[in-house]
């Protein structure tokens, strides 16, 4: 926790109990000021100086760093109290949400791995001749720039920026490494009288560049966000300055986190060519990840940070390293912990990202009722990343309620499917997805909601999987029987035909975790459920079409132990009496060949499939028939036998 807290009411507009927030965060909280940023600033310096001082505002956060700054002292932190639970119909009864939302900001932020990218300034601008041509002279002092058009009726004689003719075929790649491929490329002649001319139209063009200025106001190259690629409509005048700004800040050195991280060992994407799964693959809308070999691979400088992937990725072979499974656990755990302690009981979260969802609740709460005071905010990296596991870990914790906002870029299906995987385990808990782009309507929205009592407070400790099943047991508690889930969870058992099974064990030597197993001294086909991620992969190897997958959460403890699926008998070999195959399909292949097949009619070939590996070698290589028998061994022959045939 800070060691000490400065506290305003902003003029009166919100209370504040400084008592309550000293005792439930530990810290020291400063007399409440009324108008710390203009006419009591001299306070605020005063506490600044003395260091290790958090902010309870936002808005005027730009004045207090440039303070500290003229000071030369360190930068106070800063939290939001007011738009997030002083300015509320029920702001005065917000002290235990103001304790957890201190809380929050008290921990320290997650490092997160970065890696460089290099932009030597190649930028290539599409778009209508007279405004990318126009884009191209302003940009061409700091750029350079090539102007790409679909046809040229004047091209210009200038020589700081180049100009091609062509049909933009396709493009890939991110900042600093972009690649466009051409169609109909025509290229300008240099030297000659009279207007530039143009080489020969070809296909095939291939070129790169760091930047891409698109300025056709048609559908984007990229379905997501891409750095370095920028866009704007042609008719605005304001919107292409704006981009035209912006491409000429994109030279030099940049750093990007590595959003996500891949452990290839546990991916269950393919395994000896059988696709199992692929949902990051569907769910990244970006492309930055593509089948490698067994496992799927990431492209970073492609990845747009929006973690989807982590969250539906069964295995836990992608993770969201921007903001961990286990630092978010962790951030719910002590808001839900702290605001139980401060006083509250049936805390609920609100689920939502910094730009859109931080401006609904500003609004909202400047000319709006604000958020209830049982409702505490949870500020993440990306929504998506927030799955069926964060939300089943949230009701598990205490939250009687959870709910997303949405924004109009949200991605929604990897959000609809945790959805209805969450609602199927926790038997249609408060959990909602919110579509409101108005605040009023979303305060609506939570005032008006009916919630249950909470379900207590779990420990959430371990990966996705074992989170999930630590809440649902707390939410469900014992059950007669598995939970039925949707088409596609990750969460099953596998349902063997033993009238098609032949126990050749195909599925088990390519199950990726080990849910399938078998018996070193009999055959036997065994399966843990806990293990099996329903990647499919057995079922689409089975050669008998006797697999099939059922999804379904079994919460007892019979989930960790290894059940027979299907057994058999051992065939004992005719000559040495040891166990091979299975006896079933031993006699099947001897029914099969006996007096059917010209080897086995009339002859003792038929006691070769009764035999162990072992006794068939032996009585082949005994045999008069022997596949294995060459000719006679020819004599050995000296230097005297060559020697006497001379003379002779």
């Amino acid at each position: 926790m800070p060691n000490t807290l400065i506290l305003c009411d902003c003029s009166g507009s919100q209370k504040l109990n400084a008592k309550a927030l000293a005792t439930a965060t530990g810290s020291a909280c400063s007399r409440i000021h009324t108008a710390l940023c203009t006419a009591e600033l001299g306070d605020a310096a005063t506490l600044i100086k003395a260091g290790s001082a958090t902010i309870a505002c936002l808005q005027e956060r730009q004045i207090f760093e440039e303070l500290a700054d003229e000071l030369g002292v360190e930068t106070p932190a800063f939290v939001d109290l007011r738009d997030r639970a002083g300015w509320s119909d029920e702001g005065e009864h917000s002290a235990p949400k103001m304790a957890a939302l201190l809380a929050d900001a008290a921990r320290a932020p997650q490092a997160v791995s970065v890696f460089d990218i290099q932009s030597e300034g190649q930028c290539l601008i599409i778009g209508p001749e007279a405004v990318a041509l126009a884009a191209a002279a302003q940009l061409s002092e700091v750029l350079t720039v090539t102007v790409l058009l679909e046809s040229a009726e004047d091209i210009p004689l200038r020589r700081d920026f180049d100009v091609v003719v062509g049909r933009l075929r396709s493009a890939s790649g991110s900042l600093g490494k972009f690649v466009v491929k051409i169609d109909a490329l025509q290229m300008v002649q240099p030297g000659g009288r009279g207007a530039p001319q143009l080489t020969a139209p070809r296909d095939g063009g291939q070129s790169e560049c760091d930047i891409v200025l698109d300025l056709r106001g048609d559908t984007p190259l990229f379905h997501h966000k891409r750095d370095g690629y920028l866009r704007a409509d042609p008719r605005h005048a304001e919107a292409v300055s704006k981009t035209i700004f912006e491409a000429s800040q994109l030279v030099g050195e940049f750093e990007k986190p590595f959003y996500v991280a891949l452990d290839t060992l546990i991916c269950a994407h393919t395994r000896s060519g059988i696709t199992g799964c692929s949902n990051c693959i569907n769910t990244c809308e970006t492309g930055a990840i593509s089948a490698d070999g067994e496992h799927v691979k990431i492209d970073p400088l492609a990845c747009a940070g929006c973690g989807g992937c982590a969250s539906v990725c069964p295995s836990g072979a992608i993770t969201y390293e921007a903001q961990s499974f286990g630092n978010l656990l962790q951030r719910i755990e002590l808001m839900a912990k702290t605001y139980r302690e401060a006083g509250g009981s049936a805390p609920r979260l609100l689920v939502h990202d910094t730009e859109f969802g931080g401006e609904m609740i500003s609004l909202s709460a400047r000319f709006g009722r604000g958020l209830p005071a049982d409702v505490i905010p949870l500020e993440v990296e990306a929504l998506t990343t927030f799955g069926h596991a964060e939300m089943l870990a949230a009701l598990g914790c205490g939250f009687a309620a959870v709910d997303l906002l949405l924004t109009p870029k949200t991605e929604r299906p990897p959000l609809e499917t945790a959805l209805t995987l969450a609602l199927a385990i926790s038997d249609n808990a408060a959990i909602r997805l919110l579509d409101i782009t108005d605040p009023d309507a979303l305060s609506e929205a939570l005032y008006g909601q009916t919630i249950a009592k909470p379900c207590g407070a779990i420990l959430p400790f371990g990966n996705r999987r074992q989170v999930t099943r630590l809440a649902a047991k707390a939410l469900r508690g014992e059950l007669d029987a598995p939970i039925a889930l949707p088409l596609g969870a990750p969460h099953g058992a596998v349902v063997v035909d033993t009238e098609k099974c032949t126990l050749c064990l195909s599925c088990v030597s390519l199950c990726p975790t080990g849910a399938l197993l078998d018996n070193e001294d009999t055959p036997q086909l065994r399966f843990q459920e806990d293990a099996c991620l329903q990647c499919g992969i057995c079922s689409h190897a089975c050669p008998e079409n006797a697999i099939t997958l059922q999804p379904q959460l079994d919460l007892s403890d019979a989930a960790f132990s290894q059940r027979i699926l299907h057994e058999e008998d051992p065939f004992a070999c005719i000559s040495c009496g040891s166990f091979f195959g299975v006896r079933s399909s031993v006699e099947r292949i001897i029914g099969m060949l006996a007096d059917k097949h010209p080897m086995f009619t009339g002859s003792d070939n038929a006691k070769l499939v009764q035999m162990c590996d072992k006794c068939r070698v032996e009585a082949q290589f005994g045999n008069t028939t022997n596949p294995f028998q060459g000719g006679p061994r020819p004599l050995t022959r000296t230097t005297e036998d060559y020697l006497k045939e001379r003379e002779t």
